[in-house]
């Protein structure tokens, strides 16, 4: 009787304990509500990036009669992406299997993805929406190399198969605990996976595609730098989603300091851009401080989750300076016709801020400082080759997909079409009325 009451009691005090014991258990598996509404608001201002803000900075940058087929472009890139993106891409990205280069498919249209990621506070869910809002980005970039010239159906064919050959593999490298993370390569939000990818696709297309029609002899200006500024708010105001999003919580030492530094190296690149502007032509226009602020944008993003307020400003002096000449540079020597100055400005940045983050991340300059094992010079070397494989896999595999989307669907409208602008010959539309 005795030994009864204690399994009895024993039994007893279990119960009890029970529901303290499972309610640690649901505590540990639920999401961080704040880290989730962050992350969720995030996503929404980086989708704004491209739809409309990225829309408008490259269609105020076009002539009147392709201001249309900007908009569609990147609306079609957007869409055509999501789809690849919640069908495989995210998975073969980011599914949690041993693949260094590529991941599989357990993932397939967004399955299995309800449990939170190692090391995260938010729901894989909304990790995958905030990595598809990159997923849109970064083909839509690359039509400032195309524009005014490029076919609409090669356009979304060529776009479809980057975004799977390109964009997934190198996402899969450098943020999927891929072959270069275990390099300890560095690229925070993008200045590899995004801008490096980009930049040097877009100098690839616009060799393949040829120049637009009277270019270089003909002045071909903007037709509304009021739209094109009016784009680059709406890219400024989201990229703190873009870089203080990729901390993946809503942190001081993460979101907020990523933000902080990602303002100030815009705001001294656009000062930058416009004071040669001012010094070589005599006049600051409104075109480069919208050119300026997205170069420093875009110089920062690999290094704004690991350096202070000195390594912003360094890297926004920077971005001014050498992308300024890096436009002039691809247009104007080379006579290359990167339209929009995807290369120059976008790539060129990437790849700077990616190499010197190495530098900059030292807690001389203000940085967060280096990761075990790691010193400048071997971060240096890792960076380094980071930005390497990846532009070298980016220009062979874009070469590749264009030319065989161009054996199916021309990459280029006729003389005539493109005399009569994209607006009309390849949507029956136009953009403003002009009676």
């Amino acid at each position: 009787m005795r030994h009864s009451l204690k399994i009895a009691a024993f039994f007893s005090t279990l119960l009890l304990a029970a529901p303290a014991f499972a309610q640690e258990v649901v505590a540990e598996a639920v999401p961080d509500s704040g880290d989730t509404a962050w992350i969720l608001t995030a996503s929404a201002l980086v989708l704004m990036m491209t739809l409309p803000g990225l829309a408008l900075f490259y269609g105020g940058l076009v002539r009147t009669k392709n201001f249309l087929s900007v908009l569609i472009q990147c609306g079609a890139i957007a869409a055509v992406s999501s789809v690849i993106w919640i069908v495989a891409g995210y998975s073969l990205a980011f599914s949690a299997s041993d693949g260094t280069v590529i991941g599989n498919l357990q993932n397939i249209m967004f399955s299995n993805m309800f449990a939170m990621r190692d090391g995260q506070t938010i729901g894989e869910l909304v990790f995958g929406l905030f990595q598809m809002t990159f997923a849109i980005i970064t083909p839509a970039l690359i039509v400032g190399a195309w524009v005014e010239r490029a076919r609409f159906g090669w356009v979304v064919a060529f776009s479809a198969l980057w975004s799977l050959l390109v964009y997934v593999p190198v996402a899969r490298w450098v943020w999927g605990n891929g072959f270069l993370a275990n390099q300890g390569v560095i690229d925070f939000a993008g200045g590899i996976v995004v801008h490096t990818t980009a930049g040097v696709s877009a100098l690839v297309v616009a060799l393949m595609l040829g120049k637009r029609i009277g270019f270089p002899r003909t002045l071909m200006l903007p037709h509304s730098p009021a739209l094109t500024v009016a784009g680059a708010g709406l890219l400024w105001v989201g990229w703190f989603g873009f870089n203080g999003g990729s901390a993946l919580a809503a942190s001081d030492d993460g979101a907020a300091t990523a933000i902080i530094v990602t303002h100030l190296a815009a705001s001294v690149a656009a000062l930058v851009w416009m004071l040669i502007e001012k010094i070589k032509v005599g006049k600051a226009t409104a075109v480069g401080f919208a050119t300026g602020a997205i170069a420093g944008l875009a110089t920062i993003t690999p290094a704004s989750g690991s350096v202070g307020p000195l390594g912003a400003i360094i890297l926004g002096v920077l971005a001014g300076l050498v992308c300024f000449y890096a436009v002039h540079l691809v247009k104007g020597k080379l006579q290359i016709d990167d339209s929009l100055d995807v290369f120059a400005v976008h790539g060129v940045g990437g790849i700077m801020g990616s190499i010197l983050l190495a530098v900059l991340v030292s807690p001389t300059f203000g940085g967060n400082g280096y990761a075990e094992g790691m010193a400048m010079g071997s971060q240096l070397w890792a960076q380094i080759k980071g930005v390497g494989i990846v532009g070298v896999y980016s220009a062979v595999v874009t070469l590749i997909i264009g030319y065989m989307v161009s054996m199916v669907i021309p990459m280029r409208v006729s003389e005539d079409q493109e005399r009569d602008g994209l607006d009309i010959s390849s949507h029956g539309e136009r953009a403003w009325d002009m009676d």
